[in-house]
Formats: C-alpha cells, structure tokens, sequence
C-alpha cells in the first residue's frame, strides 16, 4: 500500500515554476531520502506534503486519501524542523505530551504514549528537565519525540540534523537509524543535503535538481547506475571525474580517446552509430587505483595531495578536464607533487554520458 502518492504534481508562484510534474510513489514503511543543490525544490515539496504550501496542479494522496485541499492538521503529519522548536518553559515530558493535550487525549493515553517515545529514543532520564538543560542532540530528540506520540501516518524531517556539530550528528543519525528500525510500519520521508544521511538513512533517495526529479533509487543503485550527469557527480564524495572524450570504436565495448591521448575501453555496447561523437567519460576517484607499470589506462602529473590518514586524495593534471583529477587512494601514500602517476581502474565501473549527459549505459 501506497503511504504517500505525488502524480504530477507542480507549485508555481505568480509565473514562476519551481517544481515540475513531480510522480513519487513512496511505500508504507518506507525511508525516503530527499537530496539535491540548495533551491532545488526538497524542501517546498516537503512543505507541500505537509499542507504548509498549496499544490498548483496534480494530486497528493496519504494511504489512499487525496489531501490537496485538506489543512496540515488533519492530514496525518508530524514534522520535524532545523530548528528544535521546544517550549523553553516547559518540561521534556510536557513539550511531548503538548500536541496530544491540544487533541484532548486522555492522561492516560498522553503518559503511556510518551513514555514510549523517550524509551525508544533514550529520553527518560530527561523527562524532568528543561530544554536549557540538554545537548543539541538531546533537543533534537525531544522534537522527534513530539512527532512519535501524534502516531502520523508520515514523519516529515527537513534537514533535522543540520544545526548540530559533526559528533553529534553522528550520535544523532544513529538514533533515527534505531528508530526506524524500531518503527517499521512508519512512512519516513527527510530532507537533507549531506550525502552520508542519505546514504546511510535512506531505503530510496530521490535526487532533484532546479525543480524535477532526476532520479529515484536505493542509494547503491545511484552511486553504481546514475542515470546522467547530474546525479553521477552530485551522489558520491568526492565526486566523480568527468572528462570530455571522443567515441574512436564502438562494438561489444566502446573505445574513447580523451583530451589528454589516453585511450580507454569501456565496456558499454549501446553506441552504436555514435562513432566520432563528443562524451563525457566519468570514473570514481576510489574506483583508480597505481597501475603496476607505466601502462595504465590514465594518466597525469600530481599538483596536489591531501593525506587524511585513513586514505590520500591526490590531485591530478594533464589528464583534459577543467578541474584536476581526484584519485582516492588507500592509507598514506608517499605521492609527490610533480609525479606522473599511471592509473588502472575496473573497466565495469567506467561511465559514458552523451552530450545531453544521459549514461549509455541507461540508454541500454
């Protein structure tokens, strides 16, 4: 069963469109990650399903019911903001139990639904105090907490994480992990534009750029399969090297000649036709790897490295693209600016995007 259906749905203000025939259908139980640039549209469509912007065309069902012309408290939402938004005067226990005392719910129902929600997400302690009293994290968690005892039919998260340091959204994204887990009949949709949230968080990412949907999937699959430029560079970090490229062969693979003389086979069949055609070539920075020899597929002179311990980025020219290169390599790496580096990578992880900058490998 459908926990939330978009079809075609489009917000406009005045002349202005800023989203576009948006068609999700987002399961009951589902995690879904909303991703892409600043202005984009995920947080407007957030906003839309909330009912706190009206939908200029097209239908939005919850679990069945079109809700285009219902209020935002009657749709079955809880929502959950950057900001904490907690009642500084009241207590832990009472900014929980405030929506469900506006509602008229029973002191029973309110205590038991309550402590509920603070034990999934390890609140009772705090249940006394005021929010001056706890960590970003533990507001953070008091607001989520809010949401679980309205018992929504869909959470709605807009960047929850964001106001938090990097500790703490660690300790934070784990918590909303364990609570999915812990409700897994919950529609979970949320908003962020940090990569690891979405990766780690998400059971599908949809990916939107200048107000359209470029692409739904579960995170592998758009780290592994993107289906155009946007989303290739835009999922995964760093992002993935792009390279103006020629099509020399086409076959069973196909033969490419880049800027820099290099010459690399990819084994994609569908360019067909294509021979001499203009391209973007693309590979993962942790996909290249130091050939054995000076016969690798790639090749450039190093102008930069960074060494985090755990891996060395180094940064490459000569190799024809506008920016430099990025190859992530294992460990410490005694890389010195100057070298020529000769690089291998696994062929079945090579890209090619036409010059609309859509995969070959999705025109297949």
């Amino acid at each position: 069963m459908s926990g939330l259906k978009i079809t075609s749905a489009k917000k406009a203000y005045g002349d202005v469109e800023v989203l576009h025939d948006v068609n999700l259908d987002i399961k009951k139980g589902e995690f879904i990650v909303f991703v892409g640039p600043s202005g984009c549209g995920k947080s407007t469509l957030l906003r839309m399903i909330a009912g706190l912007e009206d939908i200029t065309a097209g239908t939005m069902e919850i679990e069945g019911t079109v809700v285009n012309a219902m209020p935002p408290s009657k749709r079955g939402i809880a929502m959950v903001f950057q900001s904490y938004a907690l009642y500084p005067h009241m207590s832990v226990y009472d900014n929980m139990a405030f929506g469900m005392k506006i509602a008229r719910a029973s002191k029973d129902e309110i205590d038991t639904r309550v402590r509920s929600a603070a034990e999934k997400l390890q609140l009772t302690q705090y249940l006394d105090r005021l929010p001056k009293a706890l960590s970003g994290g533990q507001r953070q968690r008091v607001a989520i907490g809010r949401a679980i005892v309205r018992d929504p039919k869909v959470f709605l998260f807009d960047e929850p994480l964001s106001n938090l340091d990097a500790a703490l959204r660690v300790a934070t994204r784990i918590e909303i992990a364990k609570l999915k887990e812990s409700m897994p009949d919950a529609t979970m949709i949320y908003v962020t534009h940090d990569q690891v949230e979405a990766m780690t968080l998400a059971d599908r990412i949809v990916v939107l750029s200048g107000g359209y949907v470029e692409q739904v999937g579960a995170p592998i699959e758009l780290y592994e399969n993107p289906h155009n430029l946007f989303v290739a560079q835009f999922i995964g970090s760093p992002a993935m090297n792009i390279m103006p490229a020629k099509i020399e062969e086409t076959g069973p693979e196909t033969v490419v000649a880049l800027q820099s003389g290099d010459h690399v086979h990819v084994p994609i069949a569908s360019s067909a036709g294509m021979k001499g055609a203009d391209v973007h070539f693309g590979v993962r920075p942790e996909d290249l790897r130091l050939a054995e020899t000076d016969g690798g597929v790639l090749h450039g002179s190093v102008s930069m490295t960074e060494s985090l311990g755990e891996v060395t980025l180094a940064y490459l020219d000569g190799t024809g693209s506008e920016e430099p290169m990025t190859v992530k390599l294992p460990g410490t790496q005694n890389i010195q600016r100057g070298q020529g580096l000769s690089l291998d990578a696994d062929p079945q992880k090579l890209h090619l995007f036409n010059e609309a900058g859509i995969s070959l490998r999705h025109l297949n």
